[in-house]
């Protein structure tokens, strides 16, 4: 009887063994649709590059479940209709996991269309993995289960901006100006909602929205801006729409304070040290001058491939996929993505939660500030002698703000 307990016993813990490791050794492969070609491919090179670094960098024996994640580049030109063409292309190559952040028209597409293939396909569900698309609607009114967004949203950053500028004085009249689809317009009508709020004496002195990737000379909105009397500029402009923005205020010798949400992407940080002394701050999840981990693996990126490693959003989702697998044994999507909802687990920025409700990742937010490298912050961005330096972190309570999603969930 002892005998037949202890084999039971045995047989039960090895069930356990193997049923906790059912995954390890697997090959993940997700597929990154970005633009990788046209105005804004540095930045989705980059990201390219970003995603296969962390993702070997953490494979295997290196993450919670044993799995190796592969990451394949579809080039989408950055057009929504383009995106879900590459999109049918990953489906029909077997992909089960995709990935995308440059563009919230595009993220919008994508996110429909995953929607609609999983109900039509069941058994062959897809997952979205969102690293920097910030429409509030992506987890709102047009939320889905298939969605998971790494990034904060517009809504999070602009209550952790409109706090951080309410308490600068100089900030007397604004003019916003931002790229004409759906984020840029969410980034004016939530400064414009609150900044109201909090300082009822700032006036806004312009709103301009222009053609996304497509002006090639900024010196008329810069007249503009001159024109209007503005003390700051507010824009979530990034890419080429950004550096070829601050090239044309450093041309006419504008130095107003800008508050940006992508000052430190691609392009931009080269461009702005040009212009010498300018006072920019950024919104972000993120700075450049993290020690630890993240401090080492910013270091090595630039070592490999002398460019800089920003897109922090993609270390939490390897590390979350990493973990969801591991707590559901599995890799299949329906099943990790079950284990995602309401996951916590240890960020870049410390604990982070994956929200059940709207699949949106609750996570603290720095301001930072454009400045000279310093004994104390000096990471050198895109080797400019500049850097971003924390001046504010904001728990994620503060930046958390709250959601109006009705999400269709499977069963």
């Amino acid at each position: 009887m002892k005998t037949s307990l202890k084999l039971v016993a045995v047989a039960s813990l090895l069930a356990c063994a193997s049923g906790a490791f059912a995954q390890k050794g697997e090959t993940v492969r997700i597929a990154l649709i970005e633009g990788l070609s046209g105005p804004m491919a540095n930045v989705g090179q980059n990201q390219l590059k970003s995603w296969q670094f962390v993702a070997e960098r953490l494979n295997g024996a290196k993450n919670a479940a044993g799995v190796k994640f592969e990451i394949v580049g579809m080039d989408s030109k950055g057009l929504p209709q383009e995106a879900l063409t590459v999109l049918k292309a990953a489906v029909d190559q077997g992909f089960r996991y995709i990935t995308q952040g440059n563009g919230s028209g595009a993220a919008l597409a994508l996110a429909d269309a995953v929607a609609k293939h999983n109900e039509r396909n069941p058994g062959k569900e897809i997952i979205y993995l969102n690293y920097a698309a910030v429409d509030p609607a992506l987890t709102n009114e047009k939320c889905s289960y298939a969605h998971f967004r790494l990034d904060a949203d517009t809504t999070m950053k602009m209550e952790a901006l409109t706090s951080f500028m309410k308490d600068q004085p100089a900030v007397k009249k604004v003019f916003l100006l931002n790229q004409n689809y759906s984020h840029g317009q969410q980034v004016s009508r939530y400064f414009k909602e609150g900044i109201a709020r909090k300082r009822t004496d700032v006036q806004i002195v312009g709103d301009d929205l222009h053609p996304l990737g497509q002006v090639k000379d900024f010196a008329p909105y810069v007249a503009k801006i001159k024109q209007s009397g503005a003390d700051t500029i507010v824009t979530g402009n990034w890419g080429a729409d950004l550096a070829l923005f601050v090239k044309a205020l450093n041309d006419a010798g504008l130095k107003l304070p800008m508050y940006a949400y992508y000052a430190g992407v691609t392009g931009t940080p080269t461009v702005l040290a040009a212009g010498g002394a300018t006072e920019v701050y950024q919104i972000a999840y993120n700075h450049s001058n993290y020690t630890g981990e993240i401090g080492a693996l910013m270091a090595d990126y630039k070592k490999k491939f002398n460019d800089d490693f920003y897109t922090f959003s993609i270390y939490n989702g390897i590390v979350m996929m990493a973990e969801a697998m591991a707590k559901a044994k599995s890799t299949d999507p329906m099943k990790v993505a079950a284990a995602m909802e309401g996951l916590s687990f240890k960020g870049f920025n410390g604990e982070s939660q994956m929200r059940k409700a709207d699949h949106q990742l609750q996570q603290g937010l720095f301001i930072s500030k454009w400045q000279k490298v310093d004994k104390k912050n000096p990471y050198s961005v895109e080797n400019t002698g500049y850097t971003f330096a924390p001046v504010k972190y904001l728990e994620p309570y503060i930046a958390s703000t709250p959601t109006s999603c009705q999400m269709k969930r499977p069963g």
